[in-house]
């Protein structure tokens, strides 16, 4: 599988891309199984090794077929989609123009293999974790019944993804004078894309004021 990335949109740095997929951790996982593409929306970990390694963590229903044929797929492709708006070309003091879309993604490719279930059970506490942290009452694995847990893990499949190529492609009207970028960025913060409009003058220096 391969992602168009004109040159303009190439995102390389590594550690931009590993933040991007903590950030938007809610990821598409597509694979190959007998009937054709599997596809599933789930969260994921990042974890990043001592030796550099990236592996991907992430669990979803022992039902789904994809939960079957994961293991064996030949080639494994995460995607995590960031901001993304339509961009009127009324925005641009350059015509003629047309529509267009900006918007950030990454694709991580790689091959999975199946957790055990205490590594399983790791993935899932530390998940819960990150997400409750901010609350004045977590809600926290550790404190349900015992047989509870065992019956709710047994009914799930975790994975790790050990990423094999990481591509980001961050289209962010690189493609356009500084005046038509500046212009995009303050039309999006005004029309509530202020994600966007954050990321564009973070990537493209052109779309700062």
């Amino acid at each position: 599988m391969t992602l168009y990335v004109p040159t303009a949109f190439r995102v390389e740095d590594r550690r931009a891309l590993v933040d991007f997929i903590e950030r938007h951790a809610f990821g598409t996982l597509v694979s190959t199984g007998p009937a054709g593409f599997d596809v599933s929306h789930v969260p994921f970990l990042l974890d990043e090794g001592e030796d550099g390694r990236l592996t991907l963590l992430t669990h979803f229903a022992r039902a789904n077929p994809q939960a079957q044929n994961l293991a064996s797929a030949a080639h494994v492709l995460a995607i995590f989609q960031g901001p993304h708006a339509y961009v009127s070309p009324t925005w641009y003091e350059n015509h003629p123009a047309v529509p267009t879309w900006n918007y950030a993604v990454v694709h991580a490719h790689g091959r999975a293999r199946p957790l055990e279930e205490p590594a399983l059970r790791s993935v899932l506490a530390r998940l819960s974790a990150q997400y409750e942290s901010h609350r004045e009452r977590p809600w926290r694995m550790e404190a349900l019944a015992d047989d509870y847990v065992a019956k709710m893990v047994n009914a799930i499949a975790g994975f790790a993804i050990e990423v094999e190529k990481l591509e980001g492609k961050f289209k962010l009207s690189q493609n356009r004078p500084a005046g038509d970028a500046a212009r995009v960025a303050d039309a999006l913060e005004s029309e509530g894309a202020a994600d966007l409009a954050a990321l564009m003058r973070d990537r493209n220096p052109a779309a700062r004021r």
